[in-house]
């Protein structure tokens, strides 16, 4: 019987360029890649609380498409919140 590994999904940490309403409401609108390539989210098509449970942190999972593709773009927040740090964004890979 041979043995399989189960795939993890790996976290990317990426830079993203969001706006803020008048209500607080934080919409991303790009995301950007270590190397450079920027990707503009074509829309939101969700938003929900979703914790890292392995961290036990707070956060929020948001559906959006770009280029026509349905992806999800995680905010984590932080457990110490400084004044210019609120939390970070990743995106999940499989490998």
């Amino acid at each position: 019987m041979a043995y399989t590994k189960s795939s993890r999904p790996e976290r990317i940490y990426v830079k993203v360029n969001s706006d803020f309403d008048s209500t607080g409401f934080m919409q991303p609108r790009s995301i950007i890649w270590k190397d450079g390539r920027v990707f503009p989210i074509d829309s939101v098509r969700d938003f929900r609380p979703a914790s890292s449970v392995d961290q036990n942190l707070p956060g929020d999972c948001y559906t959006v498409v770009i280029k026509g593709e349905t992806k999800h773009l995680f905010f984590e927040r932080s457990q110490d919140r400084f004044a210019s740090h609120f939390g970070r964004w990743f995106v999940e890979s499989i490998h």
